[in-house]
């Protein structure tokens, strides 16, 4: 750790207190007898972008200021979490009660920050959070859980605290939660049963951590997909080959149903039969991450296999299901087997695919895809989950807080240079402020057309949507050209920075 403890963060803190100030101080200059300038921070969507010098004498704010103003609103959501629902899953920030996912608490909040906490150089509150995962997070639990969301979340967290920090503790706690999710697979793991009896290769969706008994006879591509990069890293890091092995079996399993006419894949898939139960393709929900860890499995493990698969795959969804409509690419969804068009949705999920086009080389298709879903939020102030693209009417209308749009737009910064995606994702990032801040965090929306709020703060929006924020205007702390991000925004490294800090 370069920065030290609670004399950093009340600096930290200082500082931006300090920017507050400046910014008021800003804001009475502007006003001339007694009447406020013209808003120049607003678009016609109605989205605040950064202030630029346009002749009035206004200095926009430099990337530090954006990346403390990032700073000071992770910290009004990390106390009020602290406040009111520490020890637990989740903090419901209008009612300020805490709530458990399962009944019992994963500690699921805290262990998806950790890595946040050390990146905004919150050393002592991530050492902290880390000495208390330490001392008060099992799985011996008799609870069934989601085998994605725990690994992307749980697992992912602790593997990049790990190499963090170097703290062998968090990588015992991963591997005892890899053990006890191996059962998924069709494998015991350290756990006393009998593994049932799986012949597709394709996990089961649900594991119970103290029984290793597995349910969900149902599961996507997403699903089955999205575990490779965490149990790949639990075997680089504990040298046992059996996770990795496991995983990336599920991966080719469901490669290799792909449909042989356009090599789309379907929606859901029957884990015991090897069947899908809808043939619908698109990149949302369910399909998303699928492909997103085709390519960075190949970038962190250099195993060809994964870019052959994903070059296949991309190109499937390119030519199906990627269609302009009135000057904007859209993608919809489509037949698996046919290719026909089977609607025109598209929503806050299918947002991550700008960044993954970026981060894949095909800049082109990433920045008019980016340009399309900015277009999407600036057209009702704040992104809906979905949306029908032919006709820019809602289909679904809540926003959970979700970081996909934001991400694209880092990814793109970091691919261009364009001063352009830092102004996007300081734009959404007020939006945001402006419409989910509550006295107690941060809160989802229930309608966007009407901002109306809900009562819950996903643990994802301080372990995602904030950090890249803040990674956007800073990241200093992290090691981008080495670093592959798991979907819930937790870095990955083929050598961790502990061991190169250790080596210097």
């Amino acid at each position: 750790m370069h920065r030290g403890g609670d004399i950093d963060m009340k600096c930290r803190i200082l500082v931006v207190i300090m920017l507050a100030l400046a910014m008021l101080l800003s804001a009475f200059s502007g006003c001339v007898g007694g009447e406020r300038k013209d808003d120049k921070g607003k678009d016609d969507g109605g989205a605040v972008t950064p202030p630029t010098d346009d002749g009035t004498g206004e200095k926009p704010k430099t990337e530090q200021q954006n990346a403390l103003e990032v700073v000071w609103e992770f910290y009004h959501a990390w106390s009020a979490y602290k406040k009111y629902a520490w020890g637990h899953d989740i903090l419901k920030p209008v009612s300020k009660e805490k709530y458990d996912w399962y009944g019992e608490s994963l500690l699921m909040t805290i262990v998806d920050t950790l890595d946040t906490l050390y990146l905004m150089d919150f050393d002592t509150e991530f050492l902290a959070a880390v000495q208390y995962v330490k001392s008060n997070l099992s799985f011996d639990k008799d609870i069934d859980v989601q085998v994605f969301e725990i690994t992307i979340r749980h697992l992912g967290g602790l593997l990049s605290a790990y190499q963090f920090s170097g703290d062998s503790g968090l990588l015992a706690l991963a591997k005892d939660l890899g053990d006890r999710l191996m059962p998924a697979f069709g494998q015991a793991g350290a756990l006393p049963v009998e593994p049932p009896l799986i012949s597709t290769g394709i996990p089961a969706r649900y594991v119970n951590l103290k029984t290793g008994a597995t349910s969900g006879a149902t599961t996507n591509p997403a699903e089955v997909g999205t575990l490779m990069l965490e149990f790949g890293m639990l075997s680089k890091l504990t040298g046992d080959e059996s996770y990795y092995n496991a995983a990336k079996k599920a991966v080719v399993a469901v490669y290799d149903r792909r449909s042989p006419t356009t090599d789309l894949l379907g929606s859901n898939i029957d884990t015991r039969f090897g069947l899908w139960t809808s043939p619908v393709s698109h990149i949302g929900g369910g399909i998303d991450s699928y492909l997103e860890y085709l390519w960075k499995a190949w970038v962190l493990f250099d195993d060809p296999d994964f870019k052959d698969m994903y070059d296949i795959c991309i190109a499937a969804v390119n030519e199906h299901l990627a269609e302009e409509v009135d000057g904007r690419v859209w993608y919809g969804s489509a037949d698996m087997v046919t290719g026909q068009r089977e609607a025109t949705t598209f929503g806050a999920l299918h947002m991550f695919m700008p960044g993954l086009l970026a981060i894949s080389g095909n800049l082109e298709q990433a920045k008019k895809l980016m340009d399309s879903g900015y277009y999407m939020w600036n057209h009702w102030g704040i992104e809906p989950e979905l949306m029908d693209y032919s006709t820019m009417t809602i289909v679904s209308g809540n926003y959970e807080l979700r970081p996909e749009i934001i991400e694209s737009a880092y990814h793109l910064w970091k691919a261009t240079g364009e001063k352009k995606y830092r102004e996007m994702g300081y734009s959404m990032f007020k939006d945001i402020v402006e419409h989910c801040r509550v006295e107690a965090g941060y809160t989802k929306l229930d309608d966007v057309a009407t901002k109306k709020q809900g009562d819950y703060m996903d643990s994802f929006f301080l372990a995602e949507t904030l950090k890249y924020c803040y990674l956007l205007f800073e990241d200093s702390r992290l090691d981008y050209e080495n670093a592959v991000f798991n979907t819930e925004a937790h870095p990955l490294y083929k050598i961790s920075p502990f061991q190169k800090n250790a080596a210097r």
